[in-house]
């Protein structure tokens, strides 16, 4: 797929999508970011901001199979992956696949359930297949996992663990819209989701192919060591405890080079970079306590850290 071709795609995904999501065009811009770049993303927000209408609008425009799992505190590993059963006609245990065998997987309030549970998607994630009773199972090409959740401050929340939280490309608020907004998404909804009326406007296909094309745009030497730079910068912060690693590093150059092709550059520019750099870092800083207590958080932190680092000229 040629350049022209891919933002082309991005576009008319960015516009059918928002035909449901009024208002969210930052946050429909940085899904798609995620998609492009071959990621996953959490969404972290109150309850009724649209996160999992996100999901959903995203499959549908798509075609794709689109699954939901509703993570709750009884959830077990085996609900997500599938399990063995005996079939005592042919006295062999035959695998019957879980949700998590299909395109867009919406795990819909995953910090309710317990870490264990959690943890059952972590291969899944990281390496695009399931281990179940000794067995590899490969999972759908594209597969690509949006997850939510309610702030860890809410009541009956696990905090997610640190490689769990790595496994997500970015994770952003979709936050609340305008006044004015809302009272036309009240209007929209009166007799009927727009969700009803939203049809496919790309495949699958050509979704593999924006992957390959994301992955071909070009970043200079120099924006490649600033993206370094940016995720070196909050291992040494005041008041980090857990700094972000490598993986922290791919995911900002990747969502920077989809975000370039989002714009219809051929290379990423400073701004890609700085753009993506707090959805793609914040997430996988771990404070000290005295940093929380004061106030601090992973967001502002590597704000701070964007103010210090001057860009490339």
């Amino acid at each position: 797929m040629s350049e022209n071709g891919a933002q082309a795609t991005l576009k008319k995904l960015s516009a059918n999508i928002e035909t449901v999501m009024k208002g969210q065009s930052s946050a429909v811009r940085r899904l798609l970011a995620a998609l492009a770049a071959g990621g996953h993303v959490l969404l972290e927000d109150f309850p009724g901001t649209g996160k999992t209408t996100l999901a959903k609008a995203l499959a549908r425009s798509l075609g794709a199979a689109f699954n939901r799992i509703q993570f709750t505190p009884d959830l077990l590993p085996s609900d997500i992956l599938g399990v063995s059963i005996y079939d005592r006609k042919d006295e062999t245990f035959k695998f019957h696949q879980g949700p998590v065998f299909t395109n867009i997987l919406l795990a819909d309030e995953i910090n309710r359930a317990s870490p264990r549970t959690q943890s059952a998607l972590l291969e899944a994630m990281g390496e695009g297949q399931v281990s179940v009773d000794g067995r590899t199972y490969t999972l759908e090409d594209p597969f690509f996992v949006v997850a939510t959740q309610n702030p860890v401050e809410s009541h009956g929340t696990y905090p997610l663990p640190e490689a769990q939280m790595d496994r997500f490309m970015i994770q952003f608020s979709p936050g609340y819209v305008p006044a004015d907004v809302e009272s036309q998404i009240l209007a929209d909804q009166q007799t009927v989701h727009p969700l009803e009326a939203l049809r496919p406007c790309t495949s699958l296909a050509e979704l593999v192919e924006l992957r390959k094309t994301t992955q071909a745009v070009r970043i200079s030497p120099e924006l490649r060591r600033h993206v370094v730079d940016i995720v070196r910068a909050t291992r040494t912060a005041a008041g980090v405890k857990l700094g972000a690693g490598p993986r922290a590093s791919l995911a900002l150059m990747k969502t920077a080079q989809a975000a370039a092709l989002i714009d219809g550059s051929a290379f990423v520019a400073p701004e890609h970079v700085r753009e993506m750099a707090v959805a793609a870092v914040a997430h996988r800083l771990t404070l000290d306590p005295a940093a929380r207590f004061s106030g601090a958080t992973p967001q502002g932190v590597v704000e701070q850290v964007l103010r210090a680092l001057p860009a490339p000229a």
